[in-house]
């Protein structure tokens, strides 16, 4: 028995063997950790060792370059990102003191089959990459380009032209959460006096449209009175506006299951994928719901849901949508006095339908009395709107520059 007992301590402490990179005659090991049971890599010394360019500048997501090929690594969800190609990663990637791991097969699997120039050689656990000239010329390309330019510049106020011409450009869909028949939550708990949840979302679309208007940009709104909208119609009237970002704002309410429902608060911000865990779930839930108040809807109809998550990995929404979401939560974090709950996934029906970088965004708990009265004080929906109306700014911009569109 005791025997049994220290073999098993051997086998949870064994030390796993690294990863062999080899490039050329040159070969580096790369060591590998368990993380709850998953074998995982650094990033940085993954990318090192291959003779790649590597930078991690805290946006959410991994840059690197292998030859000409650019990869990204979303730190919002498991996704690799290589030109308009998206593939799904065995897991996440994750952060211990700061420093980024990705899953061991990211090496073994994912940049075999993205870069042309490597191989995995399973029998000897080792990746190869041939040489080329490519990684030199984008090396010099990516310190050109980090070379810092002086203030007040013909190039900047061009950037600065540039950007308002972009954005007299652009097209932004709001959609005000429920409406008519369907109140959405009512709260907070244990109030004399409620709140709907169609109310404050109308009242704050109305504030982001007009803090986006004033940023330059066209706004087309799903829903501007007290009038129910199919959810799936709401896809399409954005589809149809041609728009370039769909922004859908919520409110949160509580589980009554949980140990302190009236003391939950906070924002959180969602992008279409399937929902992982079970708070993801009832939210996605909860959202959904309003199918019911529509009477030729379908609610059955679940098909559709899988093959829009299928193919937006296919394509650029899905990583936008992340970015997107990312961008709005960061800005939530620096003005919002409830709780940080972070970029979140789930099959909202509001998001399936409409075919361009979508969010919702939950922009507090109608539950909870202080996020309640955070969210109907008009001076605070202002400043939410003008928060949200930043981050679609901040989006288009960084869009722009990654596409190559802005000087």
């Amino acid at each position: 028995m005791l025997l049994a007992l220290v073999c098993a301590l051997q086998v949870a402490t064994a030390t796993v063997s690294p990863l062999s990179v080899r490039v050329g005659e040159r070969v580096r090991a790369v060591g590998i950790v368990t993380n709850s049971g998953r074998q995982s890599i650094r990033a940085d010394q993954l990318v090192a060792a291959l003779g790649g360019i590597f930078s991690d500048d805290g946006d959410g997501r991994l840059q690197m370059q292998l030859d000409d090929q650019r990869l990204a690594v979303l730190e919002a969800a498991p996704y690799v990102i290589s030109g308009r190609d998206t593939l799904q990663l065995s897991a996440g990637m994750y952060r211990r003191d700061g420093v980024a791991y990705v899953p061991l097969t990211f090496a073994t699997q994912t940049i075999p089959r993205l870069v042309a120039s490597v191989r995995y050689d399973a029998a000897k656990r080792e990746v190869r990459r041939i040489p080329s000239a490519t990684a030199s010329r984008a090396e010099s390309q990516r310190v050109e380009s980090q070379r810092p330019e002086p203030p007040n510049t013909p190039a900047t106020r061009a950037r600065s032209r540039s950007t308002t011409t972009l954005l007299r450009q652009r097209v932004v869909v709001v959609d005000a959460g429920h409406g008519g028949p369907d109140n959405g939550m009512t709260g907070p708990i244990g109030a004399a006096h409620k709140v709907k949840e169609k109310d404050i979302t109308l009242a704050v679309a109305k504030a982001l449209r007009v803090a986006l208007e004033k940023r330059g940009i066209t706004v087309v709104m799903t829903r501007s009175t007290d009038t129910l909208i199919a959810l799936s119609d709401r896809g399409r009237i954005a589809n149809q506006s041609k728009g370039d970002l769909f922004l859908s704002v919520h409110v949160n309410a509580a589980n009554p299951r949980w140990r302190d429902p009236g003391g939950a608060r906070g924002y959180e911000t969602y992008f279409l994928a399937e929902a992982k865990t079970e708070d993801e779930k009832r939210v996605e839930a909860m959202e959904n719901e309003a199918i019911r108040f529509e009477t030729s809807a379908d609610a059955s109809r679940d098909d559709p849901l899988g093959f829009i998550i299928r193919d937006m990995a296919q394509n650029e929404h899905l990583r936008e949508s992340a970015q997107l979401a990312e961008l709005m939560q960061r800005g939530l974090r620096k003005m919002h006095p409830g709780t940080d709950r972070g970029v979140k996934q789930a099959g909202f029906r509001v998001l399936v339908t409409a075919f361009m970088p979508a969010v919702l965004v939950e922009i507090g708990f109608g539950s909870n009395k202080a996020d309640s009265n955070f969210m109907t004080d008009p001076d605070r929906q202002r400043d939410v709107a003008d928060t949200l109306a930043d981050a679609a700014v901040s989006y288009f911009e960084q869009y722009e520059r990654k596409v190559g569109g802005t000087p």
